[in-house]
């Protein structure tokens, strides 16, 4: 006896009824089965250093963009705190649902991981990339005082009088802690590390001649260039910047293992859906096509980047990679 109308519309709404629960039940407890329903609340993005900052900066001019985009708020939430470990090990605890995301920065994934043996997590392994919306140059100057104005004279000078000059920084196992370290293992010259609690103070201490070297990312350092109290000498970047023509690049150095950019991205927790992590970067690379928010991103001194999760994920494991061999050449800790 053939089926009647009835009986077919009944197994079709029945199963109807069944499949979202299905698909549910299939995706796991407690995550979403497609990138279509997310998000369907507010999203966190967890800035691990104070407000401010050029992290903080790069994130909120993001997250603004990406409210509309995503038609659900994006709130920044800062989360200072043990060199970026505080607010990354947020995320990391967090549910992989997509509602909960740090910015990451190479301080956060590579440069404290790699000096702190007790770090509480690993930065390739527990994290899922989602993209690295930005990279910022490094630049090195000097005190008026020192005796250098380009790269030839400065090198010349710091190998002429080992231990005589002071290089500051915003805290020991930071990124320009870590990457002067690499220049000098490079250079084999010897000048000692002086830590400050923030770039702020290290570089007020340098202007002033306290300390003679610092290694910085570009939105702090170039405004004392501009004002003449520190020197530049060379610059970590992909290119020469427009503001200091004639600077080189470490890379016109000879010096590429240093011509490293700090860099400003989004990880989810380990384990978030690979349709999420998708839908976000699509997301944000919407947003950086936009002219208005290029020209807001560029103008803290960075570079818009845009990649995809897989080549974050690889340029992650290349920078951590790198920090572990300068800790462990140069014989580095945090005591």
């Amino acid at each position: 006896m053939k089926p009647c109308k009835t009986m077919i519309t009944r197994r079709s709404l029945a199963a109807r009824a069944v499949a979202p629960v299905l698909g549910a039940l299939l995706a796991g407890p407690g995550l979403p089965a497609l990138a279509q329903d997310y998000p369907n609340r507010p999203v966190r993005l967890v800035v691990p250093f104070a407000p401010g900052g050029a992290s903080d900066l790069v994130a909120r001019i993001i997250a603004e963009r990406l409210t509309p985009l995503l038609g659900q708020p994006v709130v920044v939430e800062n989360k200072a705190g043990g060199g970026g470990a505080v607010g990354a090990l947020e995320v990391v605890k967090a549910r992989p649902d997509g509602y909960t995301l740090s910015l990451a920065t190479v301080s956060t994934v590579a440069a404290t991981p790699a000096i702190n043996p007790k770090n509480p997590y690993d930065p390739v392994e527990d994290f899922t990339p989602v993209i690295n919306i930005a990279a910022t140059p490094m630049l090195m100057a000097v005190h008026p005082g020192l005796p250098a104005r380009d790269y030839g004279s400065y090198l010349a000078e710091l190998r002429r009088h080992p231990g005589r000059y002071n290089y500051a920084t915003a805290g020991a196992g930071g990124v320009s802690h870590l990457q002067m370290e690499l220049f000098k293992s490079l250079t084999g010259v010897f000048v000692t590390h002086i830590p400050y609690r923030g770039s702020g103070p290290a570089l007020t201490d340098t202007a002033a001649g306290v300390t003679q070297i610092m290694f910085d990312p570009t939105p702090s350092i170039l405004p004392f260039v501009k004002d003449g109290k520190l020197v530049p000498i060379a610059v970590a970047s992909s290119r020469r910047l427009a503001e200091l023509p004639g600077v080189p690049t470490f890379r016109e150095l000879g010096l590429e293992q240093v011509n490293r950019m700090a860099f400003y991205g989004i990880l989810g927790p380990k384990g978030m859906p690979t349709d999420i992590a998708s839908r976000l970067a699509t997301a944000v690379r919407t947003a950086l096509a936009e002219p208005a928010v290029r020209a807001r991103i560029e103008a803290t001194g960075a570079i818009v980047v845009g990649n995809t999760p897989a080549e974050f994920a690889e340029q992650i494991r290349a920078e951590y990679a790198v920090y572990r061999r300068v800790v462990a050449q140069q014989k580095l800790s945090l005591d």
